[in-house]
């Protein structure tokens, strides 16, 4: 009975103590054939479809009048990396809905000639909630250009989706480029949005 204390106590120690490379729990991503059969499903459905346009709408938007998106979306713009966050707590979709959502992201950007790097879920424990993190990496294939400079495409995507104590909070969306003479200038984000709107 002691070893059972002492495993359980080693437990709790270890979630107080977690942190971005010390999570309480990491593993890899894999879906059973019945959420692929049921992610199959949701991309022939409407919420899809509506997801797919209000991120195109707002993206629209974003261009021309920035501080007049929806309250539920941010985008980000630096000189390396590009991409939005949706904050899915101030929606009323499913976890569900988010989750395909996500795994649809990742199939859109692997239609571009990426390939998965890694797909995983981490567990971490913060002051007031227990944070999931699932994420979908990506990479462009690797080619190298006649002039010796290697092709990045959109840069590296990284595609995250946030819980915390369960329920879903944001997913986020963000490319990262280099800017180094070693590669060719990335491709206009613009051109990714398209992608994963259309």
């Amino acid at each position: 009975m002691p070893e059972f204390w002492d495993y359980i106590k080693g437990i709790f120690k270890s979630s107080q103590q977690s942190s971005p490379s010390n999570p309480v729990e990491h593993h890899l991503i894999k879906r059973t054939e019945a959420e692929k059969e049921d992610f199959e499903f949701w991309k022939k459905t409407l919420i899809r479809r509506r997801l797919q346009d209000w991120l195109n709408d707002q993206y629209a938007i974003y261009r021309v009048a920035p501080e007049e998106i929806d309250e539920a979306l941010d985008f980000l713009d630096t000189p390396s990396s590009k991409g939005f966050v949706v904050h899915f707590n101030k929606t009323q979709y499913s976890e569900r809905d988010v989750t395909h959502f996500f795994d649809f992201l990742k199939e859109k950007v692997l239609e571009l000639d990426y390939r998965p790097q890694i797909s995983d879920t981490r567990t971490y424990s913060r002051a007031s909630w227990v944070e999931t993190i699932q994420r979908h990496y990506l990479k462009p294939r690797p080619f190298v250009k006649k002039e010796g400079k290697l092709r990045q495409l959109f840069g590296n995507v990284m595609i995250e989706l946030e819980l915390r104590n369960e329920q879903v909070h944001n997913l986020r969306f963000r490319a990262t480029s280099y800017n180094d003479y070693q590669y060719q200038e990335a491709k206009d984000f613009k051109l990714l949005m398209q992608q994963l709107v259309m």
